[in-house]
């Protein structure tokens, strides 16, 4: 399930009580614990390393503070002398702590489940670092990208380079798949998704090349499944608003597909979520398909939920 530990889980929220989400993602010792939570507790059949797509970000010289209403950028990118300041991180010096904690996970699962490792994508990244935050309209980004297309690729490609490195550090540490969350590309129309957001997904793609399965997920991209499709992504995750069979259709048998539950149906009815469940997976047949969430699970789901949908997608058969 995406994004597996969180405030749905008792102990992960006892952990949290204990210390600041940026220093949790800091502590080999806790980062591993609420990495396997969701493991151990629900019983998913990955392990996805616990970590924020912003600590990259703050490698390169952002100040970076995740309050209860999200990520907040102290001084956003607006210049390109801002640009010029950042840095391409050496990963192993400057985020030590990544490759500790997938190290310390690759020990504790001895090979009983894979270990994935993930980063933003720059345009979802270059969001946060522009806007300062979220953002409804995403005005700044894309006043930036239609006023001043030449600053933007360069802050873009910088970021390309970065998280170049950084996926490459996750998978020398221990991950065996990498997933890019480029989550506002969705905000795109898709010749603008392919001159600000595609080139610098196939750029980190192509660092990474056949060493590790690479997934691709984008929030609300049902208009740009094509477009993926050229990521140089082997999996692509779908959210909730197109269907299994239209998302095959579009994408033929280039890539696998990754979704697509709305995670709004663990909050409902057991037999409604079950009865989705199964239609998810009567569509996307028997090749090339990983049962999972839209988007991230909900803070509110009840964890008998959570038990109910990963039981039924393991005793599932075509």
């Amino acid at each position: 399930m995406m994004r597996q530990a969180g405030r749905y889980l008792k102990e992960y929220r006892d952990i949290r009580q204990k210390i600041p989400f940026l220093d949790l993602c800091k502590n080999t010792d806790l980062a591993a614990e609420v990495s396997l939570q969701p493991y151990r507790i629900v019983g998913v059949d990955a392990v996805i390393f616990f970590s924020d797509i912003l600590i990259p970000v703050e490698a390169m010289g952002v100040s970076v503070s995740l309050t209860d209403k999200g990520p907040e950028i102290e001084n956003p990118i607006r210049s390109q002398g801002d640009i010029d300041k950042l840095g391409v991180p050496d990963p192993a010096a400057e985020t030590p702590f990544v490759g500790s904690i997938l190290k310390r996970l690759r020990q504790e699962l001895d090979g009983a489940a894979p270990l994935i490792g993930f980063a933003g994508a720059p345009w979802t990244l270059a969001s946060y670092m522009i806007e300062g935050g979220g953002s409804k309209s995403f005005a700044e980004i894309k006043g930036m990208a239609f006023r001043e297309p030449e600053m933007l690729h360069a802050l873009l490609d910088k970021l390309a380079s970065t998280i170049s490195a950084y996926l490459l550090y996750q998978i020398e540490s221990g991950a065996q798949v990498v997933q890019l969350f480029d989550t506002w590309a969705g905000e795109l129309n898709r010749q603008d998704y392919e001159e600000f957001a595609l080139p610098y997904t196939q750029k980190i793609f192509d660092s990474i090349g056949g060493r590790v399965p690479r997934i691709l997920y984008l929030n609300g991209s049902a208009n740009l499944l094509k477009s993926m499709c050229n990521s140089g992504a082997d999996v692509l995750s779908v959210d909730w608003r197109i269907s299994m069979t239209e998302a095959r259709r579009l994408t033929g048998d280039r890539v696998a597909l990754q979704g697509n539950l709305d995670p709004c149906l663990l909050l409902g009815a057991r037999e409604r979520l079950l009865t989705k469940t199964a239609e998810i997976l009567q569509q996307a047949g028997p090749r090339g398909h990983i049962l999972n969430l839209g988007h991230g699970i909900l803070p509110p789901t009840p964890v008998e939920n959570a038990c109910a949908f990963v039981d039924f997608a393991k005793a599932y058969r075509h």
